[in-house]
């Protein structure tokens, strides 16, 4: 029997494992938790989701909808456990994120050809391999990437949203809704704290002159590129006081739109609004719905507590921010995911440049797939532009290398048809 290993137990190491596995690959699945933390995880759980617990809407014209659906035909295992472990949110696969990655981890552990092993790697294997280390790579397994591409590891700041107890919301100023749900057929799934104009005014100005964490001397070093224009945000997952600095009303027309909602108190739609979300199966938890931060904790329990309706808010987590890795995948990655340099070894996950849970789980079923299919002697696959899987694939193995930013997965990835349109779902 043929011996893979995969590095990462994250979203897309653990899909990987599961597929080439299930496809009669021995794999060993090397995962540094919990015994070497990262700035990020909480637990030592496989496929743990860390920034939120959504995978995005079902709904099938829209791009996260039509990626589950090519999930679904493939037999992706955490999808299949997503569904088992939802939570309601409107049209968006959220799950009970505790439930979810115990449930991937029971599995995976008692898979008769896969073994986890507990214990950092600290150099790129000789053996075939997949590297789905995700974005926080531990320094030492990074350091031996940087020396087999030759290039720097690109970085970027991501940042993680609070998580509230509900009983600490005040449901005499908040109300549940999903934009607009009767329109769209949808229950209530989310609840929402009005602001009225002075109210968001108010919370904006303390918002952008709230304190923010120190940053480490390396990731200082990444700010000042941010702040000269040689560095980066993610521009798909900003801190909250980014936004907020971009311009008064860059939140009203952000996270905290109040489109397609009405205060029942009012009858009239907010000013603004906070969504939260829906965090685990008993609903005693909410997420905070785009509200990523670098605020001190202190702050965050002043600033958050400004916004009506949680103004006795009690936090089970608080939002930081933090630096992220990934490669230059252009200039490294053929569409099959394996490395130009090497045939035998894969890269999946954030670290090629895929963004979005989603995206992750795709990236590590097709590595896992054409790892499989490599080390018994199969021809890998290229999955055709026309499926989402394969024009992010596409996109991030033959875009500008100057210009690379983690992808995630969107119609506008998709070829045009004949008379020039983007294709779109029915």
């Amino acid at each position: 029997m043929e011996l893979l290993t995969i590095i990462g137990g994250g979203l897309a190491g653990s899909e990987a494992a599961f597929q080439a596995a299930e496809r009669g690959c021995k794999v060993h699945l090397y995962e540094m938790r919990p015994d070497k933390e990262t700035p990020a995880h909480t637990t030592g759980n496989l496929a743990e989701l860390v920034c939120s617990n959504s995978l995005g809407s079902f709904l099938p014209d829209r791009a996260s909808g039509l990626l589950m659906d090519e999930l679904s035909k493939l037999g992706s295992l955490l999808l299949k456990i997503a569904r088992e472990a939802i939570v309601p949110s409107g049209g968006s696969l959220s799950v009970d994120r505790d439930f979810f990655s115990r449930k991937i981890t029971s599995i995976l552990e008692n898979h008769p050809r896969i073994k986890v092993i507990r214990e950092e790697c600290l150099i790129i294997p000789e053996s075939p391999a997949i590297i789905a280390s995700g974005p926080l790579t531990s320094s030492r397994l990074a350091t031996s990437l940087s020396n087999f591409t030759k290039k720097d590891n690109l970085f970027f700041f991501d940042a993680i949203a609070p998580i509230i107890i509900q009983e600490s919301i005040d449901f005499s100023i908040a109300f549940k809704a999903s934009r607009f749900a009767e329109e769209k057929g949808q229950s209530a799934d989310y609840v929402n704290c009005p602001l009225s104009k002075d109210e968001f005014d108010h919370f904006v100005y303390e918002l952008t002159s709230a304190k923010c964490k120190p940053l480490k001397k390396y990731e200082n070093e990444i700010a000042d590129g941010v702040r000269t224009g040689k560095g980066k945000f993610f521009e798909a997952c900003l801190p909250i006081e980014v936004i907020a600095s971009r311009g008064r009303k860059a939140l009203s027309f952000g996270p905290m739109r109040p489109i397609g909602l009405m205060d029942p108190r009012t009858g009239c739609r907010p000013y603004a609004v906070l969504q939260l979300r829906q965090e685990n199966l008993s609903a005693s938890l909410y997420n905070m719905v785009g509200f990523q931060t670098n605020l001190t904790f202190s702050e965050q329990n002043r600033v958050c507590r400004l916004i009506p309706g949680l103004k006795n808010a009690e936090f089970v987590r608080y939002g930081q921010m933090h630096s992220n890795t990934y490669l230059c995948a252009p200039a490294l990655l053929l569409p099959s995911l394996q490395t130009k340099k090497r045939a035998d070894l894969f890269i999946a996950g954030q670290l090629a440049g895929v963004e979005g849970y989603l995206g992750n789980i795709a990236s590590g079923l097709l590595a896992g797939l054409n790892a499989a299919n490599f080390v018994q002697g199969m021809e890998v696959c290229v999955f055709p532009p026309s499926t989402l899987i394969g024009a992010l694939t596409r996109y991030i193995t033959e875009c500008s290398e100057k210009s690379f930013q983690p992808m995630k997965a969107n119609f506008g990835l998709l070829p045009e048809l004949e008379d020039g349109s983007v294709p779109r779902p029915e």
